[in-house]
């Protein structure tokens, strides 16, 4: 077995200087938690190591304390890369007062760069991104004013246009597992998600770095080689963390890793509003499609579905590396029950680059006459995109759902007609968005096609802009809908939103 080192032995390893790769997702979901806190723990005792720059796919923490939040000192990292930021809201902060450098990249492309660079290639070079905030002709992923390095460059072959996330070396990789055997080999058979920890570790062994491992028991037998995701030639120093939980939820939890079936239901909804919203979205899903959905109200396009006995009709696919089962939504979002197929979220990326998705239910926070979506930039605070950019821009059908408006909305069913007792105080439809998450632009020219559903109205995108197509009952365009617009939709004739949608819902109190 590879050096069997406690926590704090094991990150004494890390230099000053170093760039450190982790794995892990939101909710606990593959965290090497003992290993992070070990870092926080020996630099509030000594002040090492400092000036660490932190590269990470996906969010890492509970909002609060753990995961990355671990690391957020000043002094103790210059540079973070990250996919997915509001996880770890201390870390936020400190991108927000120019302390920290930041990137915000997509998701995918972090964890395909840090194959590129576990092979020792000249970088990923992709066209996811294209378009976006992250398109170095708009900011290179550049998150705050102290970041200014260019770590993104746009190039051409054969004619075409691609960004090329450029490689750098990566010092240590701190991954983590659920087994290991004599060999050093580790599983993550009993985990919720493998994640990129294969990658990650590959980036620093090419890299001549290290790999701290983190796992939860030793096996006396050899494991199945079917179920070694970690090769121990790759592996440095492992540490045993006997209380490590399989998520923040639960020590372990056997729907989580493809051990049991699929559940027969899910988890009710209770506001009417936003599962309207998610059965209108739903009605673009068809079937026989894969579906990917993303975080809040589009997560409800999975119940949507369930309530009307089509679930069975689709497949689920996760950017986290899972096929099948049922998305858990909420603070566990990125983990399955009953997931049929469980990979590398690289493997994943990889899969949805290649055209394994059919449609796509993800959310909105802004957009504009041209069909830009933002999630990335809210309110000037730092987001990123997660697997946004990955997911639309290689989903030939996008659906955005949402609100119309945010901040105090006040919406109710009254007789079948929406009544709006309260306007949000918060357009979503501006004239600009903040950041571009989603360039309509590219996806027009690629023939992609896209769709917009709020609780009042219907877009879709056009060649010549956004088209109101839909209207909700007892809504008036000229009162309900283009006074809280930033521009003006091209408007026909928009036929009534689906009015079985409105008959189905009481009216809220």
């Amino acid at each position: 077995m590879r050096r069997v080192s406690t926590a704090a032995e094991a990150v004494n390893a890390i230099p000053r200087g170093a760039t450190v790769a982790l794995t892990g997702s939101g909710g606990g979901i593959l965290e090497p938690d003992l290993l992070l806190a070990a870092i926080e723990q020996r630099f509030l005792a000594t002040g090492e190591p400092m000036e660490l720059t932190v590269v990470h796919a996906l969010g890492i923490g509970d909002r609060i304390s753990k995961g990355t939040n671990h690391l957020a000192h000043k002094g103790l990292v210059k540079r973070v890369i990250g996919g997915h930021w509001t996880w770890s809201s201390t870390m936020v902060e400190l991108v927000r007062s120019g302390r920290v450098e930041a990137y915000a990249w997509p998701a995918g492309a972090i964890s395909q760069l840090l194959r590129e660079i576990g092979a020792r290639r000249p970088g990923l070079i992709t066209q996811t991104g294209l378009g976006t905030f992250v398109d170095p002709r708009q900011s290179g992923g550049k998150f705050n004013d102290a970041t200014t390095e260019d770590l993104v460059e746009m190039i051409t072959l054969d004619g075409r246009e691609y960004l090329r996330y450029k490689p750098f070396d990566v010092d240590v990789a701190i991954v983590r597992g659920d087994t290991i055997d004599a060999l050093g080999n580790i599983s993550c058979a009993r985990e919720a998600a493998q994640l990129d920890a294969l990658a990650v570790a590959q980036s620093a062994k090419a890299s001549g770095g290290l790999v701290i491992a983190q796992v939860k028991n030793i096996s006396d037998t050899p494991l199945d080689a079917h179920l070694v995701h970690i090769p121990g030639v790759l592996v440095d120093h492992v540490v045993i963390n006997p209380n490590q939980w399989q998520t923040y939820a639960s020590e372990y939890d056997s729907e989580l890793c493809g051990d049991s079936k699929v559940p027969s239901s899910v988890p009710a909804e209770n506001d009417p509003i936003r599962m309207l919203i998610a059965h209108r979205a739903a009605e673009e899903v068809r079937d026989g499609d894969v579906l990917n959905v993303g975080f809040g109200v589009a997560a409800l396009v999975v119940n949507a579905l369930a309530e009307q006995s089509r679930l069975d009709t689709v497949t689920l696919a996760i950017e986290q590396g899972l096929i099948g089962g049922m998305p858990v939504s909420g603070d566990l979002f990125g983990a399955s029950r009953g997931a049929r197929v469980v990979h590398s979220s690289t493997t994943q990326f990889d899969l949805f680059s290649g055209g394994l998705l059919d449609v796509c239910a993800l959310g909105m926070a802004q957009v504009d006459a041209s069909g830009a979506v933002n999630v990335s930039k809210i309110a000037g605070g730092i987001v990123g995109p997660g697997g946004f950019i990955d997911i639309s821009q290689n989903s030939p059908r996008a659906v955005f759902c949402g609100t119309f408006t945010a901040r105090g909305l006040d919406v109710a069913v009254v007789g079948g007609e929406l009544v709006i007792r309260k306007e949000g105080s918060v357009p979503k439809f501006v004239a600009e968005v903040d950041q571009v998450t989603y360039s309509a632009e590219l996806a027009l020219a690629q023939g992609r096609s896209a769709v917009y559903v709020t609780e009042r109205a219907v877009f879709e995108l056009t060649d010549n802009g956004l088209e109101l197509t839909e209207v909700a009952p007892g809504i008036d365009i000229e009162r309900d809908i283009l006074p809280h617009m930033g521009f003006v939709p091209i408007v026909r004739e928009p036929k009534p939103m689906n009015p079985s949608l409105f008959a189905a819902l009481a009216a809220s109190a």
